[in-house]
């Protein structure tokens, strides 16, 4: 006998194709990630900063003319370092303390209370979005440097990008982690080695300086003479947009279940490694910059001048990774265009940190109840693939929005990674109080203390900077993504209590046997339009169940048939009743529950079963074909107490073989027969 294969449609081919095979369930230990896969998975987005926090630090600090950004990017840039190290240090202890995966929202619901841990969450969903947007944004405008044919076009080239990272996280973490490892460390090695030539030829008197450095950069229009107050505002502003380098740190607390174990021992060490890179490179690029006099202005044409005179709108400013790496790769091309590719390549592959980091926190609050609970399913790779769309959905919106400008995204940015870190900080220090209270190990405690004084400082530095983004960047941007996480919070508060609500509802109480009782007596209907085989089977399948009574039942809107139809009953001699109900104004679904609900109003105690024989056809273009009253009348009937409707499916010839060529719902549904 022949081997017979199932018959696998386009959409199903092209599925297997994109994200592979599906994968069993006990194959979940098998995409857990060894530090080496981790670093690049979770750490790219922090490591990422080092293409745009330069950028917003000497772009703010360059309203008040270029003697600011020279003078003062250096402090910045320092306070940004001491930052970032405190609050490494403090996510140390977080990953240590709950390696579950709930990161800063386990953290905050468990010492502080479920708001706190809502308020967290809202906030991270919104970064987790802002940061896909914010790093392809970014990571299509620096490869408009090399590639020209880029330049105009950065949304569509960006709403592109972010659909081929869905594809290749639908794959599955350690797919995408293999596939992205590479171009990470590239970046990594490019960047240190760049900073490497640059302190070379800065020592031996041979780095030149930036194409820009001959440029005047002319204060913008109301920062000309600012005082004391202006100039420290700005420098707050300055340097809020250069935080944008602490994002994604939280991530990796997230992500602890997707290490291998010891799981918390290894985040922490990947912690430190992102830190320790990510400083280095930070420092390096600051350092660079100013060597080689980089301007960098928001307005080039209005305050970029070359001996007094404006440069011309059509004058492009390379981002100061581009500078930089011209100046340092002087006479040598091909790493300028290394380092251009790399950089574009980060920023894209730190948007993967928010597509790993999202799902799983949308999967843990889908799980409590605060999100609907198709996000705590994972797809046939494993991936949790409905936040992985959610989260696709939501950047590429953004990105259209606001045409792929860093500059515009990147004022929306940052308040939400703040608003947990505080949080969470001030949660770990009440975990450690909690605990001291009962420890009676004395180098237990030592350890517990040392802990609890550095989460103490990460949250009042954390706390001083959130305040810091508010007050800075509240009207430039920051103001909507606020808004953004109160209108989250509401609608997770709002999906909790349904969820409570129908829980009680549907609970049933110690002794409570109302809800199995059986019905005095079971009233079966059967829908008839007319004699054929699926009304046949619908007769045949009611009389298998024996109800107490048993009657077919048809709507007379049109005399004539409705009189050939019980003509025609009565020939076959069939064994059931058949009552015809009027409707004068040809109506179907209004007859049929009129009289549904007559019996249960006599009988209240009677349940009424609804049999309603229906055929599946298997093309797309065949239901807009058939008739759809019975879809409307089995909706109606569902709501309908002490009514229950039973569907009599036959299978037209056109539905052979559909259900092994789709997964899910066939296209043609169940039509009336």
């Amino acid at each position: 006998m022949p081997t017979v294969f199932p018959v696998s449609s386009p959409g199903r081919l092209a599925k297997r194709v994109l994200l592979g095979r599906a994968m069993r369930s006990d194959r979940l230990g098998e995409t857990l990630l060894p530090k080496k896969i981790a670093l690049p998975v979770f750490a790219s987005d922090a490591l990422s900063s080092v293409a745009y926090a330069p950028d917003e630090i000497l772009l703010t600090l360059g309203f008040a003319g270029g003697a600011l950004a020279m003078t003062h990017s250096w402090e910045i840039a320092l306070a940004v370092v001491v930052v970032m190290a405190v609050v490494i240090a403090s996510y140390r202890q977080n990953v240590r303390a709950y390696p579950s995966g709930g990161g800063d929202y386990e953290v905050a619901s468990v010492n502080i209370g479920p708001r706190a841990g809502l308020g967290v969450a809202s906030a991270l969903l919104v970064d987790y979005v802002l940061t896909v947007a914010v790093s392809v944004s970014a990571g299509v405008q620096n490869a408009a440097n090399a590639f020209s044919f880029v330049r105009g076009h950065e949304a569509v080239w960006a709403v592109g990008i972010i659909v081929l990272l869905t594809a290749m996280n639908l794959r599955g973490v350690r797919e995408s982690g293999r596939a992205f490892a590479v171009p990470t460390y590239l970046f990594m090695l490019t960047i240190i080695g760049m900073a490497a030539v640059g302190f070379f030829r800065e020592i031996t008197g041979t780095l030149p300086q930036a194409e820009s450095a001959e440029l005047e950069l002319l204060p913008e229009a109301g920062y000309e003479a600012i005082g004391s107050f202006a100039m420290v505002f700005l420098l707050l502003r300055a340097f809020s947009s250069g935080c944008a380098a602490l994002t994604g740190v939280e991530a990796i607390s997230n992500g602890v279940p997707a290490f291998r174990k010891p799981k918390g021992q290894n985040a922490a060490t990947t912690l430190l490694l992102m830190g320790t890179i990510s400083v280095t490179m930070l420092l390096s690029m600051i350092a660079l910059a100013q060597w080689t006099g980089v301007k960098y202005a928001e307005d080039p044409h209005l305050q970029l001048a070359r001996d007094g005179v404006l440069v011309p709108e059509d004058y492009v400013q390379d981002t100061v990774m581009g500078q930089v790496a011209k100046s340092v790769f002087d006479g040598f091309h091909p790493g300028v265009v290394l380092v251009s590719i790399v950089t574009g390549l980060i920023l894209v592959l730190a948007a993967n940190t928010a597509f790993n980091g999202f799902p799983v926190l949308g999967s843990i609050l889908a799980r409590d109840g605060f999100l609907p609970r198709q996000l705590h399913t994972r797809g046939d790779r494993l991936a949790f693939s409905n936040g992985i769309l959610i989260l696709a959905g939501g950047a590429a919106f953004l990105v259209v929005v606001y045409d792929a400008k860093v500059t515009s995204l990147i004022q929306l940015y940052i308040v939400g990674v703040f608003v947990s870190f505080t949080l969470s900080q001030i949660g770990m220090v009440r975990h450690w109080n909690r605990h001291l209270r009962v420890e009676r190990n004395q180098a237990e405690r030592g350890r517990m203390m040392r802990s609890r004084v550095i989460n103490a400082i990460g949250a009042a530095m954390s706390g001083l900077v959130l305040v810091v983004v508010l007050v800075t960047k509240f009207v430039h941007g920051a103001g909507f993504a606020v808004a953004a996480m109160l209108l989250l919070f509401f609608l997770m508060t709002g999906i909790r209590k349904h969820y409570d609500h129908v829980s009680d509802e549907l609970d049933v109480a110690p002794g409570d046997t109302r809800s199995s009782m059986l019905p005095s007596r079971v009233h079966a209907i059967i829908l008839v339009a007319k004699v054929h085989k699926p009304t046949l089977r619908a007769l045949a399948y009611a009389r298998a169940t024996r109800p107490s009574v048993l009657e077919a039942v048809t709507v007379a809107v049109d005399a004539d048939e409705t009189r050939a139809l019980q003509d025609e009953w009565d020939r076959r001699d069939i064994p059931v009743p058949l009552k015809a109900l009027d409707s004068p104004y040809r109506e179907i679904t209004r007859p049929v529950l009129d009289y549904v609900r007559s019996i249960r109003t006599d009988s209240p105690r009677d349940l009424v079963v609804v049999y309603i024989p229906q055929y599946v056809v298997g093309h797309w273009w065949e239901q807009v074909l058939h008739n759809q009253s019975a879809l409307r009348l089995r909706t109606r009937l569902l709501f309908t107490p002490g009514v229950m409707v039973a569907s009599v499916p036959w299978q037209l010839a056109s539905s052979a073989g559909t259900e092994e060529r789709f997964e899910g719902p066939v296209a043609g549904d169940v039509r009336r027969g």
